[in-house]
């Protein structure tokens, strides 16, 4: 499928099947809400407003790929949903006061910024008509590679803590899983195609990594 549509429909499987859960959970209380908003806020943007941002691809994305992304985006929010919605005890009102979900919000929403800034700079890499790769810099791409993977992460990690449960810990695990090896792989491209690329730059994590 042209590469727009591809992020759309692996995409929506996550927003669609967490509002989907909620309902079939039966949970309208203030915390449930909360968590659903945030969920969604990650979500909503990334397959209804950032498929529209991008530049077209210029190949098709494989159907292969787009049945794995949306088989994990499934599955992923399947375990989530279920838990936080319908599994787990209910979160008390005062959740929404707790030093986890206060610190978690925090991390989450500077992650959400990492990672919609790091897609900003990279859309404007290119200009119309342009092919050339260039570096990106700015924002975290003065300390990592990959800021936008960076960014994504953080949130998920923000998620695991502001909901403190196994199954969105296990996705924050997942997360760093799929992001690691592919930020590895992008430091080595950049570091072999510029001769000139920032050597203290990191592949992901700043400074360490």
């Amino acid at each position: 499928l042209p590469n727009r549509w591809a992020w759309v429909l692996m995409e929506s499987a996550a927003p669609l099947g967490m509002a989907a859960w909620f309902v079939v959970g039966g949970r309208f209380d203030a915390v449930s809400i909360t968590f659903l908003a945030i969920w969604q806020a990650h979500y909503c943007q990334r397959a209804f407003v950032y498929p529209f941002l991008m530049k077209p691809g210029k190949h098709p994305m494989p159907l292969l790929i787009i049945l794995f992304g949306l088989a994990f985006n499934l599955f992923n929010t399947y375990i989530n949903g279920r838990w936080l919605f319908s599994l787990s005890e209910p979160y008390p009102i005062a959740w929404l006061y707790d030093p986890r979900f206060i610190a978690g919000i925090v991390i989450f929403a500077i992650g959400y910024i990492i990672n919609l800034h790091s897609d900003h700079v990279l859309r404007g890499l290119r200009g119309p008509g342009e092919t050339d790769f260039r570096i990106p810099r700015g924002g975290m791409f003065r300390y990592v590679s990959c800021a936008n993977y960076l960014g994504e992460l953080i949130e998920w990690i923000g998620w695991a803590v502001l909901t403190w449960s196994l199954p969105t810990t296990v996705f924050a695990a997942w997360t760093f899983a799929n992001l690691a090896p592919r930020a590895r792989a992008t430091h080595r491209w950049y570091l072999k195609k510029f001769a000139d690329y920032p050597k203290e730059r990191k592949a992901l994590i700043p400074f360490l990594w």
